[in-house]
């Protein structure tokens, strides 16, 4: 099998799992389906494919973290933001020095340095596999927001450790001091690199259409473009282009919030991202599962590495190593919300202490993926001497069965720990959107009265216009009224048919500008305006 066909193939095994995972009788994460699949594509291959972790990174990362930071929830971003950076900081500095000795001490053979190293690239999670199990779970929207901002942050602190840890490995030496000045700035050159991209790019783009005009695809496939610049721009500084991705897309959402963009870019750009979306994210998995068959034959030379001729001890260490993640996680996550209830006690600040089944959940859904993969794939061969670098073999292939136990423990273990769990509801998302809803059909009507008025200077048929102003005014009535009661209504003539699109059009615009406005003056979440606005372009779609 060509190479062109092996990534054929693989696009049409994401279609597939899709499918699968409905159809089959257990009840098994989307994730581990695509790893299946992967795997048996590996097998009818005549050649596998070279997994290089710079183009890995490059194809795959931009995009999909662009997107993540894209679409989600600023407000819940920065409300937790406490709680993200605990996680995102403080918990991968610990499992780093927690499971770095823990390795070294379940693999003596393994120099800590490389245990170091190991730790490092699986303590963060990933956020493709992170979105992937949340989506299909009832879980609370505030914790699914934590969890997703911080895998989304983690990884500049995990590679920076894993920099390091390789750097003490090649030359024998580590300097705290430099490990944190180069953190400070990987982590803010990265952030800021990424805000500047979106936009000078953006303002960019709007100049040029304005003086000069654009084709309808332009805004769709600069959307594109603006991931793989924040990332290479700082690859080349030698910032996180992992954080830059993400930077650019939390700034995209606010420069979405201007309105410039027409609703028909809006609708189709929508299409376009999903459907990349679901095709990078299955193919990371696909990916995965086709590297599988190679990692498992070089298994047995890693049996000597860890001083042990019985096969059975690499399962051992794997399902150790998982479980050790796992509990120290657990740890951080429970003295953390202890320390946030003391505090919030000792301020006299109303708190809820969480069921112990979201705080285990919560400890639960550190779950890795494809960055840990490219990541440790990414250790040098040999050593500045032209020795082997030491444990190579087994430090990936530990790397590769965490993401697959952690994967199993929380797309099986998820559903069945938040089973029947009473979800506390979230009022206030509700009351933004009807707020928004109200704030937008009255605009609406102000609107339609004033296009009236103009609209019957400009003609002498009155009645037609009265009648189809009058009838689209009721709708946005109704809706103040909150009424939903079904109105007979007589049959309209073809001129009041014409008349009544424009007026829709017109409310619509108005709609969408009163929605714009609420968000840019945080009275609604950026949540609850895209849906809105979501709603407003595919209506405004059906009627152009």
């Amino acid at each position: 099998m060509d190479s062109v066909e092996v990534v054929l193939a693989m696009l049409l095994a994401v279609v597939a799992s899709g499918y699968l995972v409905r159809v089959l009788p257990l009840s098994l994460p989307l994730p581990l389906v695509q790893i299946a699949l992967g795997a048996l594509i590996a097998a009818f291959s005549t050649h596998g494919v070279t997994l290089d972790p710079s183009i890995f990174f490059l194809l795959f990362l931009p995009p999909l973290l662009f997107l993540d930071g894209w679409r989600i929830p600023k407000d819940g971003l920065f409300r937790d933001k406490g709680t993200i950076i605990e996680l995102a900081l403080g918990l991968v500095l610990f499992t780093v020095l927690g499971a770095g000795y823990f390795i070294h001490w379940l693999i003596p053979a393994m120099p800590l340095p490389v245990a170091f190293a190991l730790a490092a690239i699986v303590s963060p999670t990933d956020p493709v596999a992170v979105s992937s199990i949340t989506a299909r779970v009832p879980m609370p929207k505030r914790l699914q927001h934590i969890l997703e901002g911080e895998s989304l942050l983690n990884d500049a602190t995990g590679l920076v450790c894993f920099r390091f840890a390789v750097a003490a490995v090649l030359t024998g030496s580590f300097s705290p001091a430099s490990a944190a000045l180069s953190f400070l700035w990987v982590a803010l050159a990265g952030l800021a690199i990424g805000v500047a991209v979106t936009r000078i790019t953006t303002f960019a783009q709007h100049w040029l259409a304005d003086y000069v005009g654009e084709e309808n695809g332009s805004p769709i496939l600069i959307s594109l473009l603006i991931p793989f610049g924040a990332y290479l721009l700082a690859e080349r500084l030698h910032a996180s282009g992992i954080l830059a991705a993400v930077a650019a897309g939390i700034s995209m959402s606010y420069v979405e919030l201007s309105g410039r963009a027409l609703a028909s870019t809006r609708v189709q750009r929508t299409a376009v991202w999903n459907t990349i979306q679901f095709a990078l994210n299955g193919t990371m998995f696909v990916l995965l599962g086709e590297q599988l068959p190679d990692m498992l034959r070089s298994a047995a030379d890693s049996v000597e590495q860890s001083g042990h001729l019985n096969r059975w001890w690499l399962l051992i260490y794997a399902l150790a190593i998982t479980f050790g993640l796992t509990l120290l996680r657990l740890v951080w996550v429970w003295v953390s919300l202890r320390l946030t209830l003391f505090a919030a006690r000792k301020k006299g600040e109303p708190m809820q202490t969480p069921h112990w089944r979201l705080v285990l959940a919560t400890s639960l859904a550190g779950v890795r993926g494809g960055l840990t993969l490219a990541g440790v794939m990414a250790l040098p061969l040999a050593l500045p001497d032209g020795s082997p670098f030491p444990a190579r073999d087994l430090a990936i292939f530990l790397a590769t069965a965490v993401i697959l136990i952690s994967l199993v423990m929380a797309g099986i273990g998820l559903p069945r720990l938040l089973q029947g769990l009473a979800l506390p509801e979230e009022p206030a998302a509700q009351q933004q959107e009807d707020h928004a809803r109200h704030t937008a059909a009255l605009a609406a009507i102000h609107a339609i009265e004033g296009a009236e008025r103009k609209l019957l200077l400009e003609s002498t048929d009155a009645e037609i216009y009265q009648l189809a102003a009058t009838r689209l005014i009721a709708l946005y009535q109704r809706r103040l009224n909150g009424s939903h009661h079904d109105h007979n209504e007589a049959q309209m003539l073809r001129q009041a048919d014409k008349i009544e699109t424009r007026l829709r059009l017109t409310a619509m615009q108005a709609e969408r500008e009163a929605i714009f406005r609420l968000a840019r003056a945080e009275e609604i979440s950026d949540a609850t305006s895209r849906r809105l606005v979501r709603e407003i372009d595919l209506l405004e779609s059906r009627y152009r």
